[in-house]
């Protein structure tokens, strides 16, 4: 079994968006390194300015480049691709799809440093920059830069597999690898909203509060998969205390059951005519429809 330690740049981050640098390390299953592959390679649209920002690769460095495909680290990638390896990346989402988009479809078990320290650390800073610093990553370097004569730089996708490699080392003295394909897969259970209208609240709390913000977050397509998860195991949770009310109209902040001892027609003029959250619609219908 052996570890492959990967990571890309990319023209971009939007779908359209593909590779021109792709670099892996092959390391033991002690996490030493045997192997270090590196390449850029032609996309075939151009590099945008603000993804250039960040890795610095200029078109002039691609020229000449082949594209991904023809090099011979895609095909040594796409040798390796089996059951028995493992796949380390960070955020691996967007490096999988990126691979996907080559007509490479991975078989590797998979493990995502970036979802282990969500795990670990929930309200802590989880890029791979930053834990370079914070976990004083960065000064075991210059170690492997001198052994295999090579220069570890931010944003590039070789210096960011080598502190991938170091940031696994620090996971290692606290988690096996079965241990970490396992949390890779397993939902993350957020206490609290981490962006957004209610950041830093706690999720249980807002349903109470605002359940049609709720609804309304859940209707998002893209809506983070671990908060999705969150939400919906918290609105288990206090099913039974959550009280819908109208937010807009003449009978604002009343609950359906209110307003129907007052304004029955109101209500089921409402519930045919009015946009609503679910909850709030479906609400309504227990009270028209009583069983």
């Amino acid at each position: 079994m052996n570890l492959i330690i990967l990571d890309t740049e990319t023209t971009g981050t939007q779908d359209e968006d593909r590779i021109c640098q792709l670099s892996f390390l092959v390391n033991s299953q002690e996490n030493e390194i045997l192997d270090i592959y590196d390449t850029f390679c032609t996309p075939p649209l151009p590099i945008k300015f603000d993804a250039m920002a960040v890795h610095h690769i200029t078109p002039e460095m691609l020229e000449g480049a082949p594209l991904i495909q023809n090099t011979f680290e895609f095909q040594k990638l796409n040798d390796l691709n089996d059951l028995n390896n493992i796949l380390v990346i960070h955020n691996a989402q967007f490096d999988i799809e990126m691979l996907f988009k080559e007509d490479f479809e991975n078989e590797m078990r998979v493990i995502d440093t970036f979802r282990i320290l969500k795990h670990l650390y929930p309200e802590g800073k989880h890029g791979l920059q930053y834990n370079r610093y914070s976990l004083g990553l960065y000064k075991r370097e210059k170690e492997i830069e001198d052994k295999f004569d090579i220069v570890v730089d931010a944003h590039d996708s070789l210096g960011d597999v080598v502190v991938l490699k170091l940031l696994l080392d620090e996971l290692l003295k606290t988690k096996t690898l079965e241990e970490m394909i396992t949390l890779t897969q397993t939902p993350i259970l957020y206490e609290k909203f981490y962006n957004g209208k209610y950041r830093k609240e706690k999720i249980a709390e807002v349903i109470l509060k605002d359940p049609e913000y709720i609804d309304a977050t859940l209707q998002f397509e893209n809506l983070d998969f671990d908060l999705r998860y969150s939400i919906n195991y918290y609105l288990e949770e206090v099913k039974d205390d959550i009280v819908y009310k109208f937010t807009v109209g003449k009978h604002k902040s009343k609950t359906p059951n209110e307003v129907a001892e007052i304004d029955f027609q109101y209500l089921k003029w409402a519930y045919d005519n009015m946009k609503m959250s679910a909850g709030l619609k479906a609400e309504i219908e227990k009270v028209l429809n009583p069983q």
